[in-house]
């Protein structure tokens, strides 16, 4: 069992992740500021497929989670 229960489904991590890459990817292709490590955060949160956001809010888009629950 992970420290954090899943609570991303595969579309919302595979999504996080690249946006997460584009967003760094800024910081060689685009001026120089530090609002690339933004994409730090989804790219982290796609990584493990946990949200904190999601967890306070209650949300969850992993199905596995929804099919057990039932």
């Amino acid at each position: 069992m992970s420290v954090f229960p899943k609570n991303e489904g595969s579309l919302d991590r595979t999504l996080r992740v690249v946006a997460g890459l584009v967003l760094i990817s800024l910081a060689f292709v685009g001026p120089a500021n530090p609002w690339f490590l933004l994409g730090a955060i989804p790219l982290l949160t796609g990584l493990i497929g946990w949200c904190p956001a999601y967890q306070i809010f209650g949300l969850n888009t992993c199905r596995y989670k929804k099919i057990m629950n039932m």
